[in-house]
């Protein structure tokens, strides 16, 4: 049975539930299965050996998520070859690549849950209400172990940015 955690979050100030665990530093990154494109497929093992950002949105099609990705988009020119920033949404891949085109993002992989919601519901952020996953970062060091967790209380608020660039970094050195 999938667990539920009612009134975690919020949306605009009203309760929403998440579904799935709560996910600590520490603990073992879950194995996932996203689409990069309608066609492919990428699990957790595609990323191996690398040091794996995941910045997590509801909807490239907002202005928070837009930001967010662009601020990521922004990071990853200073991070180098060992760290992978991807960003999950529910956006069919298609309109993330239209997306991505649009606002120049090129340097974080976008990645789509939009199948069956796996991603959310194993990581902990998909939100019942919506069909959408919550907006969170996760850092993941290179033997898959989590650093760093942020699942946001307010769906619509930013996540700090610097904290996860400073583990990535601290990874780094």
């Amino acid at each position: 049975m999938t667990q539920e955690r009612a009134s975690v979050a919020t949306f605009k100030g009203n309760p929403i539930t998440l579904v799935g665990p709560e996910l600590k530093v520490g603990d073992t990154a879950p194995d996932f299965r996203l689409n990069k494109n309608l066609l492919e497929e990428v699990t957790l093992q595609d990323f191996a050996g690398k040091i794996k950002l995941i910045s997590v949105v509801p909807s490239l099609d907002t202005g928070v998520c837009d930001a967010q990705t662009r601020r990521f988009n922004q990071e990853a020119a200073d991070l180098g070859d060992d760290v992978v920033i991807l960003t999950v949404s529910a956006d069919l891949p298609f309109a993330q690549a239209r997306w991505c085109g649009a606002a120049g993002v090129d340097r974080v992989v976008t990645l789509s849950d939009y199948k069956d919601n796996a991603f959310g519901k194993t990581y902990g952020v998909l939100i019942k209400e919506f069909a959408l996953d919550q907006r969170a970062v996760f850092v993941v060091d290179q033997d898959n172990k989590i650093r760093y967790v942020e699942v946001l209380k307010e769906m619509s608020e930013h996540p700090d940015y610097e904290k996860p660039v400073a583990a990535v970094k601290e990874l780094l050195s």
